[in-house]
């Protein structure tokens, strides 16, 4: 699958059965060596879209559930949410 494939899809967590985003709005951490993507970095958002200063959530590419047409289903470990520095 290529990545514009995979632009626009929205972003939802089974286990918290919340939107976490659009990819494209998040961030992709790359293996140089591979080219595989190895976690969707997804900062956390505040009214109106603006960003919460040092939150994101890191999910590696393995908890990632089912790629469909519209959106991409997920499942965040709890030692992935919370604050990390940026």
């Amino acid at each position: 699958m290529r990545l514009s494939e995979l632009s626009g899809k929205e972003i939802v967590d089974v286990k918290q059965a919340e939107r976490l985003g659009v990819l494209g709005q998040t961030d992709l951490e790359i293996n140089e060596q591979t080219g595989q993507i190895t976690t969707l970095i997804i900062p956390s958002l505040k009214w109106f879209g603006l960003r919460k200063q040092g939150e994101e959530v890191r999910v590696p590419w393995q908890h990632i559930k089912k790629i469909g047409t519209e959106m991409i289903i997920l499942e965040i470990p709890d030692e992935n949410i919370g604050d990390d520095d940026v």
